[in-house]
């Protein structure tokens, strides 16, 4: 299937790993240049030689998400316009909402809805001009379904989720979609991150705990980034361009809503 994303022009964020660093070779290897965006200048060069190139202008802009205002202003200063905008975040650190400090709920709220909206404002005009635009948010199945022990991620991703939508009724005119990706239980270095902490509340081992959490999944496995990626990819190409203000879960089967 041509996805129609030669010569599009897509930034990544939390591109150094991960899902993110899937979409955006996925994006690359569909055509697209794609512009890196995380605040490790060695990562983003690591990742921006992995990515193909047959005759691309792959670039990378180094910024931090805990500064909007300046991630924005990096942004504009690159003078690239994007069709396409990958908005992720990694995710705040686990634990019971009862027990979550007001700063958490703050750190959170800035890295995932203020950056996307800067980011949003920073990018639409343009999305505008071109009559073409796709602004993909990675979050969490948690939008539909709170996870346990996660309480200050279940809050925030569900804040995300109705901004995107509320986003998506307004853009649609302009021939720009905004749509939620929702991965599940996928193998990267967050998964790791909380197998560690279940494992050290619970006193059970790291294998049990990945193991009572693969089993979550009629698909009885974690996913890989790529699988994840793949969704990714097809919502930002033009055979999505009827797909809008939709959550896609991408996890086996695990979330028990429709």
């Amino acid at each position: 299937m041509n996805l129609g994303l030669q010569h599009k022009n897509a930034l990544v964020c939390g591109s150094t790993q991960g899902i993110g660093k899937a979409s955006a070779i996925q994006l690359a290897e569909e055509g697209a240049n794609v512009t890196l965006i995380a605040r490790n200048e060695e990562k983003l060069k690591a990742v921006l030689a992995e990515l193909p190139n047959n005759g691309q202008q792959h670039n990378y802009i180094v910024a931090d998400f805990s500064n909007p205002l300046e991630l924005k202003e990096k942004v504009e200063a690159s003078s690239l316009n994007f069709h396409i905008l990958i908005n992720n975040t990694g995710g705040p650190a686990g634990g019971p909402v009862f027990n979550a400090q007001l700063d958490e709920f703050e750190r959170a709220f800035t890295q995932h809805l203020k950056c996307n909206h800067v980011l949003v404002q920073a990018i639409v005009p343009f999305m505008k001009e071109a009559g073409y635009g796709r602004v993909i948010n990675i979050i969490s199945t948690s939008v539909k379904q709170p996870l346990d022990g996660l309480g200050v991620s279940n809050t925030i991703r569900g804040a995300v989720a109705n901004w995107s939508k509320t986003l998506a009724n307004e853009l649609g005119q302009f021939g720009i979609t905004v749509n939620n990706v929702l991965p599940g239980a996928t193998a990267t270095e967050r998964l790791s991150e909380i197998i560690n902490n279940k494992a050290s509340k619970t006193g059970k081992s790291i294998e049990e705990v990945a193991e009572t959490m693969k089993n979550a999944s009629p698909a009885k496995r974690f996913a890989q980034p790529e699988e994840v990626a793949n969704a990714v990819v097809f919502l930002a190409s033009e055979k999505a361009s009827f797909i809008n203000g939709i959550n896609v879960p991408v996890d086996g089967g695990r979330t028990k809503s429709l």
